[in-house]
């Protein structure tokens, strides 16, 4: 085999792989959610999420449940938490007030259905669909 061919197969190779590595990252991604913090209020615990539609369509209405854990590890609430609209390629911030919680109580979200996820286009549990989820707060956020 001569260099040349060797260099040409290469070429190929690392066309291929280029290519490959292009198209995945064309793949519309998912939701982010992020619980960005935690503050006591009047009627409980005021949490702040920052919320981003990778989608490529817009969301004209997304609410998530959120399973918020306590100190213990052990199930606090369920909380039914309306996101409203989500823009594509956008993001928003949303906050909830959620009565009769302690901030200080709470360790941990989990987000465990998407069970209003609206668009046009958009496919049935497309919302939890590869979500990436993160928290810059006290508690975690897991999706």
């Amino acid at each position: 085999m001569t260099v040349r061919t060797l260099l040409f197969s290469a070429l190929l190779s690392f066309a291929a792989v280029s290519g490959a590595a292009a198209q995945e990252a064309s793949v519309a991604k998912g939701l982010e959610v992020e619980l960005n913090a935690l503050a006591s209020s009047q009627k409980g615990c005021l949490f702040t999420f920052v919320a981003g539609n990778g989608l490529a369509q817009d969301l004209s209405k997304v609410s998530f449940e959120f399973v918020i854990f306590n100190e213990k590890g052990t199930v606090e609430r369920l909380a039914l938490l309306d996101f409203r609209d989500l823009p594509a390629g956008k993001s928003k911030v949303r906050q909830f007030d959620v009565p009769g919680i302690k901030c200080e109580g709470v360790k941990n979200l989990l987000i465990n259905d998407a069970p209003v996820c609206d668009g046009a286009g958009v496919e049935k549990g497309r919302c939890m669909d590869g979500i990436v989820t993160r928290s810059k707060a006290s508690a975690g956020l897991e999706g």
